[in-house]
């Protein structure tokens, strides 16, 4: 893959809104996470920081260390390093928001990843750019999002894909949108690592760059 294939593209649309976007930050670096401890005290957090800024959607996270996975087990393997560097971009809106295709592409695969800190229903499609493929992933959809899905279905660019899934099976985190680009999955299928440990972080920085390249989210 070139070295930014995205750079010549115009902005892409991943979830259906008009309004105003935000950075939030979730990084160890801010403190006032250290109080919330559950699902609903972390959307309690982003709404008021939408409210606070007359904005609809939150966005961040790429190469951002976090403590928000501590709680979570998949994690924290005594056996391994920690991971807590995020390595996608999330986007904060309500639950139920409609998650819209990248780009022209066909479904990879999906899965529900179930489990306190997982992705909860996942949606891979593949894509191709000049001849290059690579894949996007949707973290934290609805159930409904997957239950007529089938491998290979195709969809355009912007075309309704999923629709955001709320605690009960999100993962048990504040509704939003995990958005990753992946540009080599191995055998991975409905589930690829969106978190990665400091020693994996070169890696996987490099296999999953900055999907602002894609949102231009902010940006001139």
């Amino acid at each position: 893959m070139p070295e930014n294939p995205f750079a010549t593209l115009p902005p892409v649309k991943v979830i259906k809104t008009k309004g105003k976007f935000i950075p939030i930050d979730f990084s160890i670096g801010n403190k006032t996470l250290e109080d919330l401890n559950t699902a609903a005290d972390f959307e309690k957090y982003v709404e008021s920081h939408l409210a606070k800024n007359n904005a609809t959607v939150a966005f961040g996270g790429y190469d951002e260390e976090r403590n928000l996975y501590k709680r979570s087990g998949i994690f924290n393997d005594s056996d391994t390093e920690e991971r807590n560097i995020h390595i996608g971009t999330d986007l904060w809106i309500k639950a139920g928001t409609p998650v819209l295709a990248a780009l022209d592409g066909k479904v990879h695969s999906f899965n529900y990843n179930s489990g306190i800190g997982n992705y909860g229903p996942t949606i891979i499609l593949e894509h191709k750019i000049s001849g290059f493929a690579f894949y996007t992933l949707y973290g934290h959809l609805s159930m409904e999002s997957i239950e007529n899905l089938e491998t290979g279905d195709e969809f355009k660019s912007g075309e309704p894909l999923a629709t955001l899934g709320d605690a009960a099976v999100n993962g048990d985190y504040a509704p939003h949108l995990h958005f990753q680009v992946i540009k080599n999955i191995g055998d991975y299928s409905g589930d690829y690592p969106g978190v990665c440990s400091k020693n994996e972080r070169n890696y996987y920085l490099e296999n999953c760059p900055d999907p602002n390249q894609l949102l231009k989210l902010n940006q001139p």
